[in-house]
């Protein structure tokens, strides 16, 4: 904390009525903005009805895939269905020139994914999850400019994903799960016990993994045999990519003894019969391979040293037969593992590569010259965040397909080609006819201390509450986004927007340990004795840096009420929330603290990714327990006064909750380190 002095702040958590009127429960907005509070139930029916609209009209494009001609794309459409409180996608196919409107190629309930094209464009693989039991996914591929129908190739057990065609056409690789015989019971109780012997087990979204590790499978495109897992034992692979002759397919994987110590990551060259040859040395993290169309190298994201993180990652090319390989595009100092995801380059040619990498609060596509004599050249440009792209290896159609979200639109699908851009879908439609989303303002205020390794200022985004009034004073909310290091920006916020319907003026910012910038931005929070690239550790900078956006946006616009200010975030976001409650809940009218890592020490016991959190803070908790303790919002929470809410989830495995309990990270401690007078009044 910037201090540690307890701050004068107003209403005691026991004052605080949890019942408004018509004995609904209290929402942290109404907590910041008393007036919402008081208003009329048919208000607040209002403001449900707007997010009901919002939340029920979300629908996007994903996954693109263009044709080998260059003439279509095949993408996934993914909607809520609100009623039944799940996502349904389905794969769609657009034509580059625009001339038909895109049309369905699935239908159905369920979720399609992971669209394939064969190399002579006459199939489309997809997946589906169409099975009834829980996991199951099945392989389809299906004819297209042609009669026939629809074949199913592999059903597997645990997943499919990075589907892709071999060169010559007779061969699809997949990734899957494989599942340990435990898994394959239907009676849990007759289930043998977990024999645990490495210290990764579990993982975010995935619950146990050490005993169902992914592996690359290999299935004939005619569905004539089973799939044939070519990576068996208990590591993991990822990102196939197959040789020029089908022969065997590039994989990332960590084979290494301390795989499961450190983040290093190696190439690897599987032949169809299983044969292994690694080409890098384990001094690295590299993965996203993409071999070049002569077969002759490999493209790759990563970098040199698996023990620090954060770092902006790069493409690389290696060449297969020396192993020598090369960093391409280090003349931008930018990640090219964007928040949303890393996509394999693509080779354009012999010579150049598409990749894409992130930007201030922009993501957009990127060209690379594969022998990194001259510097990346951005492909678009403008307010938006790239989320994926594809396009023909070999530069057949010249044609690059992505899917980006704008400020005020949802993610729809834009085509590349030398005529210029084009978008071919329009998603956002009913989401505009029923809400008018409002827009971001962006704006920069000076860091909250002092920074030497790029501009010293902050990427700040300010939003307008629904029917503003410029003669009005508003309540605003600042959101802290979560990771530390990823990035808030030029994009659809369904929250910000559900947010500002309600009143609310929304601010949200990239304070430093954000992605986005240059690599020093994001490591100016590592440890103070990291042993490569010493920072001011959590709750240095990165406090002092929000309090500057809080300041610098109640003093650029007039119509910002600072005496109702609230403040919400989660996972590290939550972390900040309850950091500020704690050393600086004077400056807020209530903080909302969602999924926290509340206490570091507990954190690094129980959080899946806890065996490397060296590789952030330098020394782990046995070795440096007082920084440990100093970086902890817990051994503040004495000093809370403001009201606070507190909300968590169950099965979140980064940010768990210690011992299962309702509360935060740490929740007997956290709350007999309380006040008297702070007794929690609802727990959610």
């Amino acid at each position: 904390c910037a201090s540690s002095a307890p701050p004068s702040v107003g209403t005691p958590l026991s004052k605080l009525s949890t019942k408004p009127p018509n004995n609904r429960p209290i929402t942290v907005g109404e907590m910041v903005n008393e007036k919402v509070a008081t208003k009329t139930e048919t208000a607040s029916s209002k403001h449900r009805e707007i997010a009901e609209k919002i939340i029920s009209n979300q629908i996007g494009a994903a996954s693109p895939a263009v044709s080998p001609d260059g003439t279509q794309v095949a993408y996934v459409v993914t909607r809520v269905d609100y009623k039944a409180n799940k996502y349904r996608s389905q794969i769609w196919l657009a034509s580059t020139d625009a001339k038909q409107p895109p049309r369905p190629l699935t239908a159905g309930e369920k979720r399609d994914g992971n669209p394939s094209w064969s190399p002579d464009g006459t199939w489309l693989a997809f997946t589906s999850g169409r099975s009834e039991k829980k996991g199951e996914t099945t392989l389809h591929v299906m004819p297209i400019g042609s009669s026939g129908e629809i074949r199913t190739i592999a059903t597997m057990p645990d997943g499919v994903g990075s589907v892709r065609w071999s060169p010559n056409g007779k061969l699809i690789a997949f990734t899957s799960r494989t599942q340990d015989e435990r898994y394959t019971k239907d009676d849990e109780a007759s289930m043998s016990p977990r024999k645990i012997e490495t210290f990764f087990t579990r993982l975010n979204g995935e619950d146990f993994v050490f005993d169902r590790p992914q592996h690359i499978y290999i299935v004939p495109s005619d569905g004539t045999a089973a799939p044939c897992n070519i990576t068996p034992g208990t590591h993991e692979h990822s990102g196939p990519s197959w040789l020029a002759d089908s022969s065997g397919v590039v994989t990332s994987g960590a084979l290494h003894e301390t795989w499961d110590e450190d983040l290093a990551n190696d190439l690897h060259l599987v032949k169809l019969d299983g044969e292994i040859t690694t080409l890098t040395d384990q001094r690295g993290v590299y993965y996203a391979p993409s071999v070049s169309p002569d077969g002759a190298r490999v493209a790759f994201i990563g970098s040199d040293d698996p023990l620090t993180s954060p770092q902006n990652d790069h493409v690389g090319v290696l060449e297969i037969k020396t192993k020598k390989r090369e960093w391409v595009s280090r003349a931008l100092d930018r990640t090219f593992s964007p928040t949303s995801g890393a996509i394999a380059p693509i080779w354009r040619d012999d010579k150049t590569l598409i990749a894409y990498a992130e930007d201030r609060g922009t993501a957009h596509v990127v060209q690379v010259d594969a022998t990194g004599k001259s510097a990346p050249k951005w492909l678009t440009s403008g307010r938006k965040i790239v989320k994926a792209f594809n396009a023909v290896a070999g530069g057949a159609g010249a044609t690059i397909a992505y899917v980006a979200s704008e400020v005020n639109q949802l993610t729809e699908l834009f085509v590349l080609t030398k005529s210029g851009e084009r978008r071919l879908s329009d998603l956002s439609a009913s989401l505009v006819a029923a809400s008018t989303p409002q827009t971001w303002e962006h704006f920069t205020v000076p860091c909250g201390s002092k920074y030497v390794g790029g501009p010293n200022e902050i990427d700040v985004w300010m939003m307008k509450p629904r029917d503003f009034d410029s003669e009005k004073k508003y309540p605003m909310l600042l959101n802290v986004h979560g990771g530390p290091h990823t990035q808030y920006g030029e994009t659809y916020f369904d929250e910000a927007q559900m947010q500002a319907a309600a009143g609310f003026v929304v601010v949200m910012s990239n304070p430093r340990g954000s992605s986005g910038r240059e690599q020093a931005w994001g490591q100016a929070i590592l440890g103070r004795k990291h042993p490569v690239a010493p920072g001011t550790g959590w709750g240095d900078a990165d406090v002092k840096d929000v309090l500057a956006v809080l300041d610098g946006a109640v003093a650029k616009y007039p119509f910002i009420d600072n005496k109702r200010v609230g403040m919400l975030g989660g996972s590290y976001g939550g972390y900040m929330a309850t950091m500020l409650a704690g050393c600086h809940g004077d400056k807020f009218k209530a903080i909302c603290s969602e999924r926290a890592v509340n206490n570091m020490l507990s954190e690094e016991w129980t959080s899946d990714i806890g065996t490397v959190f060296r590789v952030e803070h330098g020394p782990n908790h046995l070795e440096d327990e007082a920084e440990y303790v100093r970086m902890s919002p817990i051994r503040h929470v004495r000093n809370i006064n403001v009201p606070m809410l507190i909300i968590h989830s169950e099965n979140d495995l980064r940010c768990p909750m210690v011992r299962r309990c309702i509360a935060c990270n740490a929740p007997k401690s956290f709350l007999t380190s309380l006040q008297p007078s702070s007794t929690p009044k609802l727990m959610v």
